[in-house]
Parts: C-alpha cells; sequence; structure tokens
C-alpha cells in the first residue's frame, strides 16, 4: 500500500462526502479508492469512516486523522511547488479579495503591471469591504485596511493608508471652519458605516457625542459615495486619502482640523500560514511590497 495515496483518497472521500465524487476528483475508480480506505484502517488497525447507503461519518479516530493527515498533504503540495519554482516561473490562478473603493481606484494597474512580468498567472480579483475567509472562500491573497489583530494569518504592510477631515470650500464658506473637535457638533456629518475601524479617539468623541448621530444627514458603507457627496458640499467626511487625495489635490475638498489626524491605519497583504508559499503567491506579495511607493502616490499632495 502507497501510504500517501491512501491518505490522499481517505482526506478526498472526507471532503467531497462519499466515495464516488471523491473517485471522479482523483480520476480513480470508485472501487480503488475504497480499497485504500479499508488498507488505511487495517495498517492503523482502527476504523475512520462509518460507512451508510447514503452518507459517510467520522469516527473519533477518523477526526484526528483527517486534520493530521490533511496538513501532511499540504505540507508535500507545498514542498513540491516550492521545488519546481527553482526553474518556473509563478503560474495559476491567483485568487485576491480587496476593499472595494481601493481595488477600483487604484489596483487595476498593479494587476496589469503583473501579469506583464507574470504572464502564466491568472487573476481572479473579488471586491468586497467584508471581512473574508480566505481559507474557508477559497482566496490566496486577501488586501485588507485597518488595525490587525493578531491570528493564524499572515500579514504584510503595503503601505500606510492616512486619514484626514475635510469638506468642500463651498460648504466651509456657507458654515464655518471648525477649529476645535467640539465645533463639529455643529456641523453636518458624511457618516461612513464601519467608522469602528479607525477614526482617531478625539473626533470620534464629538462626531458620535451622546450615541447619536447629530446632524448625520448621510450614512453610506462605501468612501466614494460619501467623499462625491462631500465635494457638492453636503458635508464634512472622514475618509482615507486613497479616495479624498485626488479632490485634495484639486482644490475640491480642504482639510480641516489637521492637528486631530488620526494615527494611519495600514493596507496589509493577508494570506494563509504556511511555511512555503505557492510562487503566485509570493511573487505577488514582493511585487505589491513597494508598488505604491513610499509615501504612496496618492499622499503627495500639498496640505
Amino acid at each position: 500500500m502507497d501510504r500517501i495515496d491512501a491518505m490522499r483518497a481517505f482526506v478526498t472521500v472526507v471532503t467531497e462526502g462519499s466515495f464516488t465524487r471523491a473517485a471522479d476528483r482523483l480520476a480513480l475508480s470508485p472501487q480503488l479508492v475504497s480499497k485504500y480506505v479499508a488498507q488505511l484502517e487495517q495498517h492503523l488497525g482502527l476504523r475512520l469512516l462509518n460507512r451508510t447507503t447514503r452518507k459517510i461519518h467520522l469516527t473519533e479516530a477518523g477526526i484526528r486523522y483527517h486534520e493530521r493527515a490533511q496538513q501532511v498533504l499540504n505540507d508535500i503540495d507545498d514542498m513540491e511547488s516550492q521545488l519546481g519554482d527553482l526553474h518556473t516561473q509563478a503560474q495559476g490562478l491567483l485568487r485576491i479579495s480587496a476593499p472595494v473603493s481601493f481595488a477600483i481606484r487604484h489596483m487595476a494597474p498593479l494587476l496589469s503591471d503583473f501579469q506583464n512580468a507574470h504572464p502564466s498567472v491568472g487573476i481572479d480579483l473579488q471586491l468586497n469591504d467584508r471581512k473574508v475567509d480566505i481559507v474557508e472562500e477559497g482566496f490566496d491573497i486577501a488586501l485588507r485596511i485597518g488595525r490587525l489583530k493578531s491570528s493564524s494569518l499572515i500579514a504584510k504592510k503595503i503601505a500606510p493608508i492616512r486619514l484626514v477631515m475635510c469638506a468642500s470650500p463651498g460648504y466651509l464658506a456657507q458654515h464655518g471652519t471648525p477649529r476645535r473637535p467640539e465645533d463639529l457638533s455643529n456641523h453636518r456629518y458624511l457618516r461612513y458605516s464601519y467608522m469602528e475601524q479607525g477614526g482617531g479617539e478625539v473626533l470620534n468623541r464629538w462626531l458620535h457625542r451622546g450615541g447619536q448621530h447629530r446632524h448625520s444627514d448621510m450614512t453610506s458603507n462605501n468612501g466614494d459615495v460619501l467623499v462625491a457627496a462631500a465635494i457638492t458640499g453636503a458635508g464634512i467626511v472622514l475618509q482615507p486619502t486613497f479616495i479624498s487625495g485626488q479632490a485634495i489635490q484639486e482644490g475640491k475638498l480642504q482639510i480641516i482640523l489637521p492637528e486631530y489626524e488620526p494615527e494611519p491605519m495600514a493596507l496589509y497583504a493577508v494570506f494563509a500560514h504556511r511555511q512555503l508559499m505557492a510562487s503566485k503567491v509570493r511573487y505577488f506579495v514582493d511585487f505589491i511590497g513597494g508598488y505604491f511607493g513610499d509615501p504612496p502616490y496618492w499622499d503627495r499632495f500639498n496640505c
């Protein structure tokens, strides 16, 4: 019995939920897959699966063995991928999750340049401001903005993310320019739904004073909408400069209360914790690391 083949057959049966589907995935006959699992159980002296006519169920021993066997197979696949990278370019489909506004504004040139450098890599970019589970949902990399909490994932800082409070010159001429945080309570505020992800304690205390949305004439889960509304004079907005920077540079928005600017957050590339990475992931992480510049190009304006 080839123990690796038997182990792979067992793990695939558990993943697919049946011997027939596992056989299709492995391009083997159901009889051979069943034989591999039976030989594995005989070798271990333990029953790993309870079989019925309709379903399979893991035994307690099967649960423990499946977890360790999956890790062993992952390590083998990663080792072979690492060795293959010594003489091959990055290749395969790279699945990326990224925040909506950042991706729309800044990722098209990046992905185009990356594929020009690595033409054997396909890109599947999914935009979502929700924090995806990259392992469960099958992503290779997720780009995330904020202050990351500790986890089993690996995170590489890509660029600082600066938050500024701003409003249109027309709005400020009509309603006055706030000089202190407490002045914000007298202004219309364009509120981002996920403000708890960052914002600065002093500003947040006044923007959320009393637990109420004072003069909060607009709320949205999309920063581009709020910045566009601020440009038209709808109110004051607190947004990252990768969204508001161009409007600030063009004079359509004016930064207010700069001395109370929140501590910068960061853009991170997050990927699963593996001792060995597939070449497509490693090349992309290295590529994006220096792509946006220092400071990033969206922060190169006078203010």
